[in-house]
């Protein structure tokens, strides 16, 4: 297989993508650099979507459909709906009710949202950092304050201090934003971890934002559990935000999903937020989420068998190439949270590795302001792709030592 072939094995066998046609894609990851950079920042893998959701897309091209949808029989945003809710029994073996679900187009749109419908300015949300830079931008511009939960680097993980925390928490602390699986350090909590937050929200009376969109990226070894199922208590205060769009690779067709685990819960977000603001999904992407919540899981498969061989080799070549990089190997995601102060760069790792070895990493400081020396990569690609960018990575590395 020669440097610029993609290849991916799915339902009927093998899909090839070369190089030529990723940069041909009108996206943002192959069009934001010149053709030179090999990207690994925004969270979108260089993989065809699977077979099923491009025939539900291709149904509505070849029959011209695309006037004001229903699906059997009723309004198709239902039918995202159920398919969530079926989801949620098969995977999660966690029953939701599907009144509680409401789907509109975009997640982040349901962080904004839920903030302001749970808080009011000058309330605080507490947040882990390093965090997905969404998150604090939506507590900045609806003038809400940021309680930061740091996630602390161990041996072999990454964790949070509840009991520091309790420091920080008043009576005007209304918040706590969860996201589980964490970007971008790609930890999946245990139950006993979640546990615990459930513990410190009720003592507190918090509403948890629980965003889970990386939720079905876990790897073998490792369970996700929806915050919202660990108790009747634990629903009754958690908005959980869900979206096929990372998972089955199709973010630019803007599905999600906003579970309330009490209908007064969801009686509460709405007399803030009615539901005419949220707005609708459109029905590609409403067929889209369908296909890949109720028939794409043998290509996520096969998916997750790639991006854990993709992950091992990641960490195995830096372990042995360049030591000084620091990080922990994630649970889940096709993220891995690089931290490179040990490298001796001048200025950002994410300049240096831009400059020096023409990758286009996320910043680390878009996570966190203090994260200038850390860069999070995806690794979300092609073995070809991948060697090309660890032995650019490593040439770098090497050369400024010098």
């Amino acid at each position: 297989m020669d440097s610029e072939t993609v290849i991916f094995a799915a339902e009927t066998g093998s899909f090839e993508m070369r190089k030529p046609e990723l940069l041909e894609r009108r996206n943002a990851k192959w069009r934001q650099y010149p053709s030179d950079v090999i990207p690994a920042f925004v969270a979108d893998m260089d993989f065809r979507i699977a077979p099923a959701i491009q025939r539900a897309i291709q149904h509505s091209v070849e029959a011209f459909d695309y006037g004001y949808p229903m699906r059997d029989g009723g309004k198709a945003d239902r039918a995202v709906a159920s398919a969530f809710v079926n989801r949620m029994k098969n995977v999660c073996g966690w029953d939701v009710a599907e009144a509680q679900v409401l789907v509109l187009a975009d997640l982040v749109q349901a962080i904004y949202a839920s903030v302001m419908a749970f808080s009011d300015p000058g309330d605080g949300v507490i947040v882990q950092m390093p965090s997905y830079p969404p998150f604090r931008d939506a507590i900045a511009t609806t003038g809400r304050t940021c309680v930061p939960l740091t996630m602390q680097a161990t041996d072999r993980s990454y964790v949070f201090d509840l009991e520091a925390l309790e420091a920080t928490v008043d009576a005007n602390t209304k918040i706590f934003m969860l996201c589980n699986p964490q970007n971008p350090t790609g930890r999946a909590f245990t139950r006993d971890e979640l546990l615990e937050v459930l513990a410190f929200v009720e003592k507190h009376d918090l509403i948890v934002i629980s965003d889970e969109i990386h939720s079905d990226l876990v790897y073998h070894g490792t369970r996700h559990i929806p915050f919202a199922s660990l108790s009747p208590s634990a629903a009754a205060r958690t908005v959980t935000l869900n979206s096929a769009t990372k998972s089955f690779n199709i973010p630019g067709l803007r599905c999600a999903v906003a579970y309330f685990g009490t209908e007064e819960l969801m009686q509460r977000f709405h007399k803030r937020i009615p539901v005419r603001l949220i707005g609708s999904v459109n029905s590609i992407g409403i067929d889209a989420t369908v296909a890949a919540w109720t028939e794409a899981q043998p290509w996520l498969d096969e998916v997750l068998n790639h991006l854990k061989e993709m992950r091992d080799h990641v960490v195995a070549t830096l372990r042995r190439e360049i030591p000084g990089i620091r990080f922990q190997v994630p649970d889940a995601t096709y993220l891995i949270w690089l931290d490179c102060s040990d490298l001796g760069i001048e200025g950002s790792a994410f300049d240096f590795f831009l400059e020096r070895a023409r990758i286009g990493f996320s910043p680390g400081e878009a996570f966190h302001p203090e994260c200038e020396k850390f860069v999070r990569m995806n690794f979300a690609t092609s073995k070809p792709i991948l060697d090309e960018m660890l032995d650019r990575m490593i040439t770098a590395v090497r050369s400024n030592r010098r």
